[in-house]
């Protein structure tokens, strides 16, 4: 009798339990909905999340119009930049990761803010000094920032997404503004520090490039924005557009999606829509692999899962035939865009250890994009960048994949545990999407020694490319054969080694210093660039020093 009792009791428990996870599941389908109350042509708006657009074409975003909000960032920012640039530079301390900085601005205006005709608004300013040192990282100065963002009006993007957030891009294709929820801003926040490490070890990544965090409060909302860089030019017509996450439960492409004029394809879709995959030359596959690798283990170890790979595919032999169609005139005649100027920004700079464009590419400017090869031959240019990274393993989430791995295949949904995550994601780019060809050749070396010249960048910010530096391929007429760093990632893990001579680590840090980008110290460049920042500068010139004793001894 007490068995039956204790077995009673055990299935009431477990009743609740399933009923429980029963209504998470529903609430956070409910959440998920693409558009809850939005039936064409039936309603007089649209809802996504907190995102609303009337009858009118109006977007609100927590009863806050496009218009106002975009003032109030532009305000925001130009104060908060132009402040803290009055403050001397220093060293980032741990407590400069939990400031935050506030300043009320009234419509009437006050001393510190000017007058202007949105709503009264107080601006949040989120680490200000961790954050300065991020865009002093990527090359990113002051003016260059304040020109980008507040110069011009923001251009919104029409196609948000299932989350219901606003997207804002920049006139010069620069930055990303997203709107973010309270989670995911107070986790980032956690992450500051993590963020920082990483980056100084390893500015090559195809992880966020993170700008700013900022919060406006306007009628009693609280409207958190983050500032990233762009993954996908507006230059380019993307042709082919995914969102890959490695897993194949429901990752497909709803019908509403697909009506959309540029519309955002899943793994299912990848995988029959492009079944032989991208084919890249072995360098470039190499090294796309091995920065995936260091991203995946990053993210692992911060317990992120359920991020993505945005992957933008234009085809240039398409677009070839588009214009040709359309009767355009060449290329040359329109004016094309200037380089993006933040460092490391472009899908070629994240990933360019061995692999370099070459002149597999006979196109004036390709915006840094990775060139492939299609399965029928076309030549195509990739952009790429890992997204949506601020989602952890908490208890939803835990809950959430429980009551899918009730009712499908729990290895194939896309919440999972942080490391399988990562292994299942490293897989499916590695093996499905990317593929390496060997009939894909890459650019031979230079022969004789390439000088390095400096280029003239009119406008303002303009920074080294990372194609604009030698590659490692070319390090061959340094005669540094023998370089390398310790230790070194490689695809089955971290490889032990021996301490290096003295002649070995001299010729380990030339190469090095070589091939980071990280720059090269130049007259022309601002004090305020990062090449002239005192973290580096003493490092380069020695480093230089030493380069040019060696060519000496070896003529």
């Amino acid at each position: 009798k007490l068995c039956i009792d204790i077995a009673h009791r055990f299935i009431h428990r477990l009743y609740v339990i399933i009923l429980f996870i029963v209504y998470i599941n529903f609430v956070f389908s409910l959440s998920q909905m693409p558009s809850s109350s939005c039936h064409s042509g039936s309603g007089p708006e649209k809802k996504i999340g907190h995102r609303r657009v009337d009858a009118s074409g109006e977007t609100t975003y927590k009863k806050t119009t496009s218009s106002a909000l975009k003032g109030a960032i532009q305000l925001g920012i130009g104060y908060t930049v132009g402040n803290l640039s009055s403050k001397p530079e220093r060293d980032v301390l741990m407590q400069d990761f939990y400031v935050v900085e506030s300043i009320f601005f009234p419509s009437e205006g006050s001393n510190l803010t000017p007058a202007h005709h949105y709503p009264d608004f107080r601006f949040k300013t989120y680490a200000p000094v961790a954050f300065r040192y991020f865009r002093e990282l990527f090359g990113i100065r002051p003016d260059d920032y304040l020109y980008s963002l507040c110069n011009e009006p923001l251009i919104e993007l029409s196609n948000p997404g299932a989350s219901g957030s606003i997207f804002y891009v920049t006139r010069d294709d620069e930055f990303i503004i997203k709107t973010v929820q309270h989670k995911e801003a107070e986790f980032l926040q956690k992450l500051l520090p993590g963020y920082y490490m990483n980056l100084n070890q390893n500015p090559r990544t195809l992880l966020p490039k993170f700008f700013g965090l900022y919060c406006i409060q306007s009628g009693g909302k609280n409207i958190r924005i983050l500032v990233m860089n762009n993954i996908l030019p507006r230059v380019f017509r993307m042709h082919l557009k995914f969102d890959l996450k490695g897993s194949t439960y429901k990752r497909r492409a709803s019908k509403k999606e697909r009506e959309k004029t540029k519309p955002t394809f899943k793994d299912l879709d990848f995988m029959q829509d492009v079944p032989d995959g991208l084919l890249l030359d072995t360098d470039t596959y190499n090294a796309l692999v091995k920065t995936l690798q260091r991203d995946c283990l990053v993210l692992e170890s911060f317990k992120i899962m359920d991020y993505s790979l945005l992957l933008g595919v234009h085809n240039l032999d398409q677009a070839v035939r588009e214009q040709q169609m359309e009767g355009c005139q060449s290329s040359g005649d329109e004016k094309r865009p200037a380089a993006q100027r933040a460092l490391y920004s472009t899908a070629m700079e994240s990933i360019q250890g061995g692999a370099a464009c070459g002149d597999s590419i006979d196109t004036e400017d390709t915006m840094g994009g990775i060139p492939a090869v299609s399965g029928k031959g076309e030549r195509l240019l990739l952009f790429i960048g890992i997204i949506d990274i601020l989602q952890s393993y908490r208890l939803i989430k835990k809950l959430e994949h429980t009551w899918k791995a009730l009712v499908h295949d729990a290895d194939t949904v896309s919440v999972h545990r942080p490391n399988f995550y990562a292994d299942r994601f490293l897989k499916f780019m590695s093996s499905t999407v990317f593929k390496k060809s060997s009939s894909l050749k890459s650019s031979p070396s230079k022969k004789g020694r390439a000088p390095l010249t400096v280029p003239k960048h009119t406008g303002p910010g303009a920074a080294w490319s990372a194609s604009q530096l030698p590659s490692e391929r070319d390090q061959n007429i340094y005669d540094l054969r023998g370089a390398r760093s310790f230790p070194v990632l490689e695809n089955d893990g971290l490889q032990p080694c021996t301490p290096p001579s003295f002649e070995e680590a001299t010729t380990a840090s030339i190469a090095t210093t070589l091939s980071s980008n990280t720059s090269i110290s130049i007259p022309e460049r601002s004090p305020s660039d990062t090449s002239e920042h005192p973290r580096y500068r003493y490092s380069h010139i020695i480093c230089c020093s030493t380069l040019i004793i060696t060519a000496e001894y070896s003529s």
